[in-house]
């Protein structure tokens, strides 16, 4: 009930809700875990995105398949770290393991890993629930402002309208900002809107 009444006033805003966002650690019971299913349907959405960890995913993903909702596994950086979703080969992994898995691909982190988010994208789009767009350095660096990093987010999004992919790209405000958190997120959609320009 408490979930229903948090996506009644988001609709009543005229706001709507795509998911819910649980971060899973081990020390999760699996009711509470359970519990988690549950809210996601009070919020009337059909996708949990989670940065959680490899040993996890045997867990969640029967539960995911038991309520029908998607759970997208978010990456980070850290390539060294086997039990992080970081590598293509750790999506793949989770992916194998039940047409229930998903992705949310942080462009930022995947491509400050290494890795070519726009051919991955392109190859792996139908599994892709969402975006995170943020720009970083290459080499593991740092966050910086839209256009001031090195990941290729005019790329990503060009691909994105070209291809006509169906992929939610949501801005992830990371980097130091000089204005408040609304001017600068305004400033990242701006980035955006303008590099699909045209």
């Amino acid at each position: 009930d408490h979930f229903q009444a948090v996506k009644k006033r988001f609709y009543d805003a005229g706001g709507s809700i795509f998911t819910y966002t649980m971060n899973y650690r081990e020390d999760f019971t699996d009711e509470e875990s359970d519990k988690t299913f549950l809210q996601t349907k009070g919020l009337g959405v059909k996708v949990i995105a989670t940065s959680t960890q490899q040993s996890m995913v045997k867990r969640l993903l029967p539960v995911a398949e038991k309520h029908k909702i998607y759970v997208a596994f978010h990456g980070h950086d850290q390539t060294s770290n086997p039990e992080e979703f970081a590598a293509p080969e750790s999506f793949q992994k989770a992916l194998s393991q039940s047409k229930w898995a998903r992705i949310n691909l942080d462009i930022g982190h995947f491509f400050a890993a290494g890795f070519d988010p726009v051919a991955f994208i392109d190859e792996h789009h139908r599994q892709i629930t969402h975006l995170h767009i943020k720009d970083r350095k290459k080499n593991h660096g740092s966050n910086e402002p839209f256009g001031e990093g090195d990941t290729p987010i005019k790329e990503v999004l060009l691909l994105l309208k070209k291809k006509k992919y169906p992929i939610p790209a949501l801005v992830e405000y990371e980097y130091r900002g000089a204005g408040t958190p609304v001017e600068e997120v305004k400033k990242c959609m701006a980035y955006m809107e303008q590099a699909v320009a045209g």
